[in-house]
């Protein structure tokens, strides 16, 4: 499973359904994207520190997904059939569901624009 922003953040704060989908998940990724999301989030956070220590302690328990050239042609594909089907998502989203249909795996969201992507599963929580 993928983590978008929105399901990490509600990680790091221990929204039981997302911990319980977490930890019933056999992989956790997480993008390269989110990872920068997330730390934009919480510069300027009261709490701060308590999410930066987080992030370092959670980083054990997660693979980071990064970019590749092999990304960047699902990203192209993606966007296309966005444009075609005429929904587009925010440029970070597209990076993210690229990283999904590359690896095959779910993208855990609340963001209910990945439901446009073809080819993508998107999990939630209530």
């Amino acid at each position: 499973m993928i983590l978008d922003t929105n399901a990490l953040s509600a990680f790091a704060d221990g929204v039981s359904p997302v911990v319980q989908q977490i930890a019933a998940a056999d992989e956790l990724h997480v993008p390269v994207i989110v990872l920068g999301e997330y730390r934009f989030g919480i510069a300027t956070s009261r709490r701060r520190r308590d999410y930066e220590a987080w992030l370092a302690r959670g980083r054990a328990f997660w693979n980071v997904l990064p970019i590749l050239e092999e990304t960047a042609t699902h990203y192209a594909s993606i966007r296309q059939q966005l444009k075609k089907a005429g929904g587009p998502l925010p440029a970070n989203d597209v990076w993210i569901a690229a990283l999904a249909r590359q690896h095959d795996l779910p993208v855990l969201s609340r963001d209910a624009h990945f439901d446009a992507v073809p080819g993508l599963t998107r999990l939630s929580w209530p």
